[in-house]
């Protein structure tokens, strides 16, 4: 069995200003950089068999690059309580429509529909015995993100590897979306000329 999600990777410069940040509550559990990403559909344990069916979904799905900004705070919470530290990313349509491209193609693949609403996020923080007072404070001290855009190149298909100390996930495949390298190319060469 295999424990899989769907997500975006985010460059080095990003998660390494994320977890410049990560900080200041006490009982929180920082996610570690290379851990962070946005997931875009949560699949679960599956077998062999079914990974191929998830591979042959996503191979099928076609979305154009496009950027993101992560740009806010935010929280889940249980009963007041909150149990996650997110940065949120700003409306971008096309992201929408990425994810429910996906959702498409993995429910024809036959696996349950998604019952939650896509809530575009990355986690910074798990809170199991965070003070929510704490929390707030981090939220105020570091309002409003200013993070430079990011071009999604890419959709991933992830591994998850749970341990005592939490999630480590790793890169099974890499699905290039349209017009993947173009943007990089045209950033690099907008740079040479400067």
């Amino acid at each position: 069995m295999i424990r899989l999600f769907i997500g975006l990777e985010l460059p080095l410069e990003t998660t390494d200003l994320l977890a410049d940040m990560s900080a200041g509550i006490l009982g929180a559990r920082w996610i570690a950089p290379e851990n962070m990403h946005l997931t875009l559909r949560f699949i679960g344990d599956i077998d062999e068999a079914r990974y191929e069916d998830v591979m042959e979904a996503l191979d099928g799905v076609r979305a154009p690059v496009f950027e993101m900004t992560l740009e806010r705070l935010g929280t889940f919470e249980r009963g007041r309580i909150p149990h996650s530290l997110w940065v949120g990313v700003r409306r971008e349509d096309t992201l929408f429509q990425l994810q429910a491209k996906i959702e498409r193609a993995i429910v024809r693949a036959g696996f349950e529909p998604e019952r939650r609403r896509f809530t575009p996020h990355v986690t910074i923080a798990r809170l199991r015995d965070a003070r929510p007072d704490q929390v707030g404070d981090f939220m105020r001290r570091h309002e409003p993100v200013r993070l430079a855009p990011i071009w999604v190149e890419h959709l991933v298909l992830f591994s998850s590897h749970l341990s005592k100390y939490g999630a480590d996930y790793a890169v099974e495949e890499s699905f290039a979306l349209e017009g993947a390298g173009v943007a990089s190319f045209a950033e690099e060469a907008m740079a040479e000329d400067d």
